[in-house]
């Protein structure tokens, strides 16, 4: 399962948006107090940039955040009544909203298989197990969006990010107890290897 903690689609849209070069536990310290403070779209479109930024700033890139989750809830509330839209075109129309944010949102909550989420875990990952020779998240997507069935675009995406924070690691993956070592092009390159 994803592993920001969210009760309803806005908070996972937040959740995600204050999740880039930052860790999921870090985000779940600070956003018990942001959501409590502002529970809804309409509330963060009315927040202070100012009291936003202190809130957040122990996630990094604080002001560009707060400009995105600003954008990001002003839009919601002006096209859309305040609630989140349910498609990959309305939310990347969104400020601070690309494919990856969209397709955590939609396919973690929503339950629409719209995509495959590429992170860092899923690019390195995907590149290890030879499921794509690309660096580009876009294109990755799409390789492994024509390799595994659409029914379980939403699963592969955890399972595979799960694997890569807790066994394929970037600097020294387990190899010796990963279960798709056997399976793993880059298995037998052994611990320490990069692909």
């Amino acid at each position: 399962v994803v592993e920001l903690d969210h009760d309803s689609a806005y908070q996972l849209l937040v959740a995600t948006i204050l999740s880039a070069q930052s860790t999921d536990r870090r985000i779940n310290m600070v956003t018990p107090a942001l959501f409590e403070r502002f529970p809804d779209a309409r509330s963060l479109a009315a927040a202070d940039p100012d009291e936003l930024e202190e809130m957040i700033r122990s996630t990094g890139f604080f002001r560009m955040k707060t400009k995105h989750l600003l954008g990001m809830a002003r839009a919601v509330t002006a096209h859309h009544d305040g609630q989140i839209p349910r498609t990959m075109a309305e939310l990347v129309a969104l400020p601070g909203v690309a494919r990856k944010t969209a397709n955590v949102v939609l396919g973690s909550f929503f339950g629409i298989p719209s995509g495959i989420v590429v992170d860092t875990h899923m690019q390195r990952l995907s590149r290890r197990l030879g499921l794509t020779a690309e660096t580009d998240p876009q294109k990755i997507e799409r390789d492994l969006m024509a390799q595994v069935p659409r029914s379980r675009w939403i699963g592969f995406s955890q399972q595979v990010i799960w694997h890569g924070r807790r066994v394929c690691h970037a600097r020294k993956p387990a190899c010796e107890t990963c279960p798709l070592a056997p399976l793993c092009p880059s298995a037998e390159l052994g611990a320490g290897a990069e692909a």
